[in-house]
């Protein structure tokens, strides 16, 4: 029998006490000891695991797009295209654990439920500021955050800005020449679909090769959307699966709220011109 294979021959580093290691570099001592089950159910751990995670690739993304929207602000579209794309395959992801999730079943998570309080994933911060970001806007959202200024502020910073569709938008109208009425639009609102936004659209689908950076814009927002709708769809599902019609541990009408969000459309003159051509 051969002997064991030692890293340490190959030129592998394998003491770490004076440098910093894989663990140290990944804080995983703080990651790692961030799951604080409350209850003894055996399936709390996956519904904490599954949502923090959730909120790391929702950190990742909101990165993303801040930068995309950065770049498209100073006409730079090949590193907004790249971004925008890794942010769909970002939501790739967030679809894949609500997989893992639909592993438990109503009688799991009943076991735990009442240890969630009232705290719900409507509460999340991250999520909001992606749906802010991308251009669904609504201030009334907020109020859940006023116990936490800080996160209040980044909401409220987030209001004044462009959103990341207002800033394609914006993309489009200097491509095009046409003035399409954007500084009437408000940002603390959800966004409201525009004739002349669509006809734009119309105006670069039917002749890709001649506007083809507004194309492949359009095109990656809406991989974008598609991808965040199957998200959405996936929780709809995820939820109705183990709690049925229950109420939402937030106080939400729970499946109800959920399937209400998707008839929320991000891009929406993206999707209306597809009727036009």
């Amino acid at each position: 029998m051969s002997d064991a294979y030692d890293p340490a021959q190959d030129g592998a580093k394998t003491a770490f006490a004076d440098a910093m290691s894989y663990g140290d570099y990944l804080s995983l001592d703080a990651i790692l000891s961030a799951q604080q089950p409350l209850s003894q159910a055996h399936d709390e751990l996956l519904f904490i695991v599954q949502h923090q995670t959730s909120e790391l690739w929702m950190r990742l993304a909101l990165h993303e797009l801040h930068a995309a929207r950065e770049a498209l602000h100073h006409g730079l579209f090949p590193p907004a295209f790249k971004m925008l794309a890794r942010v769909a395959r970002n939501f790739e992801q967030l679809n894949g654990a609500w997989d893992v999730l639909r592993t438990m079943t109503p009688s799991d998570y009943t076991a735990f439920r009442a240890a969630l309080g009232q705290s719900s994933g409507f509460q999340s911060h991250q999520y909001r500021l992606i749906e802010f970001t991308l251009g669904n806007r609504n201030s009334a959202m907020m109020r859940v955050f006023e116990h936490r200024p800080d996160l209040h502020a980044r909401l409220t910073d987030e209001l004044v800005r462009p959103s990341l569709y207002h800033v394609a938008l914006r993309a489009l109208e200097q491509g095009l020449g046409r003035d399409l009425g954007l500084a009437d639009m408000p940002g603390d609102r959800p966004y409201a679909p525009q004739p002349a936004v669509t006809d734009a659209w119309e105006t670069v689908y039917r002749d890709p090769q001649a506007h083809w950076p507004l194309y492949e814009l359009a095109e990656k927002l809406v991989d974008l959307e598609d991808y965040f709708r199957r998200w959405r769809f996936n929780h709809v599902t995820t939820v109705e699966r183990v709690i049925g019609f229950k109420r939402g541990t937030g106080g939400t009408s729970g499946v109800t709220y959920l399937r209400r969000l998707l008839e929320v459309r991000l891009f929406p003159e993206l999707w209306d011109v597809r009727g036009q051509l």
